[in-house]
């Protein structure tokens, strides 16, 4: 079985991007920036943009991770 780090590589490789609330949903990951950081460590490219979202009628600021082009 693949580890949770293996598969949000493997999903930010494919080109797309990654926000908390995504990696909660996709793939049952509560600590996505350990996980983030676990990788940068391994020498994979990943940027960091902040979003805005709107959540229960507020304003909330969010990373967005995907890897640098």
């Amino acid at each position: 079985m693949e580890s949770q780090k293996e598969r949000i590589k493997a999903y930010l490789l494919s080109g797309r991007s990654l926000t908390p609330l995504d990696a909660l949903y996709q793939f049952g990951c509560f600590r996505l920036g350990a996980r983030i950081n676990d990788l940068k460590r391994e020498g994979v490219p990943i940027k960091s943009d902040m979003i805005e979202i709107i959540s229960e009628g507020k304003k909330k600021r969010v990373a967005k991770y995907s890897i640098e082009k």
